[in-house]
């Protein structure tokens, strides 16, 4: 469509300028030349913007679909999976992949530009003037010859620039969440050296990619000045000697511009967008990582199944995960049986979290098994579970639980079982109950009300609050399997009596319980405690 708005735009240009210098005849004598004209770039004007409109909407829509998948990817990796990357996944989900958007909605629409529009044009010029054809095309193949050089030149650093970005990002994150810390040891003051130091990388970063971009963009703009130039002085040399006609000269030097344009938009839309590409090169590193279990299953596997957690017994046979040269937890045998309270004991590091995570399905066992023993008999390995249904059957507290934002009793309403309306009498008694179990109506509630504002991550209450909610949450929740991995980490000692009420309060309902304790009345109400361990890897080999 733009190379025939293109064409008919040089060729009624053609005809008016004609008629103009060589008969004196004015536009509005002669019309038809004149609402072709207008009808040609309005039409042209409207592909441009129907094409941007729709690149634009496109390009969004894909992007979304990558940072979904990046995040989705980034859950089934596991704790573990990219433990140590979580800022630097965070940038490539959010800025890095948006540096996509200039690939889908310049370099594309560019590309198919310069395979429709530039050979029409040259087409279109060699009719009306074979010579000036034929010196369009000698300065033609300097444009992709110049975007090869440079992109020689330029290789490797939209990558770097990308990493540097991802890494600045990070320490920003790590410094950002550090803050509360450093500001109660009383070293905030020499935060603002790291924020120096960190803007001054970024601009180096930045101003290195824009001096790319500008001389990408000067030389593709001389070559395309050159070419257009010296098609304008054939013309003009022949026309002063009389061997060329008005039309055609007219006609050509309108149209000899369209002929070099796109593909210097190519060459410049393609080196603004090489971040976006470097960001997908990225992506896909992150998409094409094994997630947990994936080797074991393989191909031709067993269909998975969902074990019934109010009836099933989960055993634990020689359980060891590898981990900074240890193995914690090491060879861990036990069986948690339903309706029990089972408590995990041991040192900070011995893997008592990690043991949690790995009946989870969300680590892999470095050795040893874990399988799901049915009230019949039926043995089911962790390996053949469907893990999305076994998730829905458990209510997972970690440390530090995530709640919000929102405000607190929608927070609340959102864990209420299925089938209970959030606006009815019986889930207003649920709630109420169960925030007077876990103590959260008399020091959240009864402090900030129940429409307090929670901010992602549950900010706007202190982190023993945030354990309160969470606990509440679990409660109403109802589900067969509770994991509590320190419940009185951020609690006083005062409300030590809370949590084993709580837990009493599941145990009653019938809901299996595993958690991580160190305090003595936790581990008294346990029906069971196993203790865990490490061992260096060194003696284990």
């Amino acid at each position: 469509m733009e190379a025939v708005c293109a064409i008919t735009t040089a060729w009624c240009v053609a005809s008016l300028g004609e008629a103009l210098l060589a008969e004196r005849t004015w536009p509005h004598e002669n019309p038809l030349p004149l609402a072709i004209l207008t009808a040609a770039l309005l039409l042209r004007a409207c592909a441009v913007w129907y094409t941007q409109a729709t690149g634009h909407r496109a390009a969004t829509d894909t992007i979304g679909e990558l940072r979904r998948a990046v995040v989705e990817k980034n859950a089934a990796l596991g704790p573990r999976g990219r433990a140590n990357q979580a800022a630097s996944t965070a940038t490539l989900a959010t800025a890095g992949l948006e540096n996509l958007r200039p690939y889908l909605t310049g370099y594309v629409p560019q590309l198919a530009l310069s395979a429709t529009v530039t050979p029409l044009a040259l087409i279109a010029i060699a009719v009306w003037d074979l010579t000036s054809a034929v010196v369009a095309c000698i300065a033609l193949p300097l444009i992709p010859i110049f975007m090869i050089l440079i992109g020689k030149m330029t290789e490797g650093s939209s990558a770097r620039s990308l990493a540097t970005m991802r890494n600045l990002w990070s320490e920003t994150l790590d410094l950002v969440e550090g803050l509360p810390t450093l500001r109660a040891l009383g070293r905030s003051k020499g935060s603002e050296r790291i924020v120096a130091d960190l803007g001054a990388r970024h601009k180096k970063s930045a101003m290195t990619t824009l001096a790319w971009a500008f001389l990408s963009s000067f030389a593709l703009e001389l070559i395309a000045t050159l070419g257009v130039a010296l098609i304008a002085v054939s013309i003009g040399l022949r026309l002063v000697s009389g061997s060329m006609e008005l039309f055609p000269a007219i006609a050509v030097l309108v149209l000899a511009a369209e002929v070099y344009l796109p593909l210097r938009l190519v060459g410049q839309q393609f080196h603004a967008s090489t971040d976006g590409l470097a960001a997908v090169d990225a992506t896909f590193e992150v998409l094409n990582a094994p997630t947990v279990g994936e080797a074991e299953r393989g191909e031709g596997s067993q269909c998975p199944a969902t074990p019934d957690l109010s009836t099933s017994s989960i055993v634990i046979q020689n359980l060891s995960v590898a981990g900074r040269e240890r193995l914690a937890p090491a060879d861990l045998t036990c069986t948690i049986h339903p309706g029990d309270i089972t408590a995990l004991r041991g040192a900070s590091g011995e893997g008592k979290s990690t043991s949690i995570a790995a009946i989870l399905g969300l680590l892999a066992p470095t050795s040893g098994s874990i399988a799901f023993l049915a009230a019949d008999g039926a043995v089911t390995p962790l390996e053949a579970v469907e893990k999305e249904g076994l998730w829905a059957q458990i209510a997972w507290l970690p440390q530090r639980p995530v709640v919000g934002p929102g405000a607190l009793r929608e927070i609340l309403e959102q864990a209420l079982p299925t089938g209970i309306e959030p606006a009815s009498t019986e889930a207003h008694d649920l709630i109420e109950g169960a925030a007077r179990a876990t103590g959260l109506h008399t020091h959240v509630v009864g402090v900030h009300g129940w429409d307090v504002e929670l901010g992602r991550g549950g900010t706007g209450i202190s982190v023993g609050q945030r354990q309160r909610v969470a606990l509440t949450a679990a409660l109403l929740e109802a589900k067969p399997f509770v994991i509590l991995d320190e419940p009185t980490s951020h609690l006083d000692g005062e409300s030590e009596a809370m949590i084993v009420r709580f837990l009493e309060t599941l145990r009653e309902r019938g809901s299996s319980v595993l958690m991580t304790a160190h305090r003595q009345a936790l581990l008294d109400i346990a029906d069971q405690v196993i203790d865990v361990h490490a061992e260096d890897a060194a003696v284990v080999s």
